[in-house]
C-alpha cells in the first residue's frame, strides 16, 4: 500500500530549531525556484537554511543535513516502524522528497503492540541545524487516508538533557486522516502538553483537501510571538514565544 506525500520547496529562514519531518503514508517535497523569502508581513529575510531535494531519483537526503531516525514510537502509538535509508524516504529526481508508509514487515521488526504492520520514514535536523527567531516553512501535498498523520514541527535541542515537554514544542503543520482539509499548529511545553497543547487549526475553504496540491505551512517567530499562517493567510498568534521552549527558556526548538 503506497500513498505518496510530497514536499515541495523546503525551506528553513533565520529560525533557531531543530527541524522534523514524519509522515505514516506516502509524500512527496518538491523544490522549485522561489523568490526571495519574506515574512508574513513583507519583511526580508536571509535564508539561513534551504533544503530543494535535487538529487537524482532514488537517492535519500543529504546526510549533512537530516538524519533518519530509526525504531517504532511508543510515546505516541504509532503503528509503523521508521527505516533508515530510501525504502521509505527518497528523492524522485524532480526535486521532490517522497515519504512512504508501506503496509510490509521486510525484516521482522517489533512494535510496541508487537509485530510492526507498516514502515515509514521519520527525518530531523538534530545535531546538524539548529537556529532561533524567523520564518521556518515547508511547501506540501499531505497523504490522503485514514489513519495518516504528517508532521512538521520542532522541539527544543536540548530535549536530551532535559527532556519532553520541558524542552519545548512547536507544532509548525500537523494534519490527522478524518479531517483531509484541515491542519492544525499547536504549542507544547511544561503544563501545555500532550492533548492540553495550546493551538488553533485552518481549514481550506470550499471543501478542498491538503492532498489536492501544494500549500506552504510556515511560522514567524520572534522574541515576542509565533504566527501561524498556511499559503499566507496567518491564522494563529501566540506570546511569548520561548512558553514553547519551557518556562521562559531561550532554547532552540526543533522539529
Amino acid at each position: 500500500m503506497r500513498t505518496p506525500w510530497r514536499h515541495r520547496s523546503l525551506t528553513w529562514l533565520a529560525a533557531a530549531a531543530v527541524l522534523g519531518l514524519a509522515s505514516l503514508s506516502p509524500t512527496a517535497v518538491q523544490a522549485a525556484p522561489a523568490p526571495a523569502p519574506v515574512s508574513a508581513d513583507a519583511t526580508p529575510l536571509a535564508v539561513t537554511f534551504d533544503e530543494n531535494f535535487d538529487g537524482p531519483a532514488g537517492s535519500g537526503v543529504n546526510g549533512s543535513r537530516w538524519q533518519l531516525e530509526t525504531g517504532d514510537n511508543v510515546n505516541n502509538h504509532e503503528r509503523q516502524y521508521y527505516t533508515s535509508g530510501t525504502n521509505n524516504a527518497a528523492l524522485d529526481g524532480q526535486g521532490n522528497l517522497v515519504i512512504t508508509a508501506k503496509r510490509e514487515n521486510p525484516a521482522n521488526y517489533n512494535c510496541w503492540y508487537g509485530r510492526c504492520e507498516y514502515t515509514s520514514a521519520r527525518l530531523n535536523t538534530a545535531g546538524k541545524f539548529t537556529t532561533q527567531y524567523g520564518r521556518v516553512e515547508a511547501r506540501m501535498k499531505l497523504p490522503r487516508g485514514q489513519g495518516i498523520w504528517p508532521a512538521f514541527w520542532m522541539l527544543g535541542n536540548d530535549m536530551g538533557n532535559i527532556g519532553w515537554p520541558a524542552a519545548g514544542e512547536i507544532d509548525i503543520m500537523e494534519n490527522v486522516g478524518f479531517e483531509p482539509g484541515t491542519v492544525h499548529g499547536t504549542l507544547h511545553g511544561p503544563g501545555y502538553s500532550g492533548s492540553g497543547g495550546i493551538g488553533a487549526g485552518y481549514t481550506l475553504p470550499g471543501g478542498a483537501a491538503f492532498a489536492d496540491n501544494f500549500h506552504t505551512f510556515a511560522i514567524d517567530w520572534s522574541p515576542n510571538s509565533i504566527r501561524w499562517s498556511v499559503d499566507g493567510n496567518v491564522y494563529q498568534t501566540r506570546t511569548p514565544p520561548t512558553s514553547a521552549a519551557g518556562s521562559g527558556s531561550s532554547t532552540s526548538p526543533s522539529s
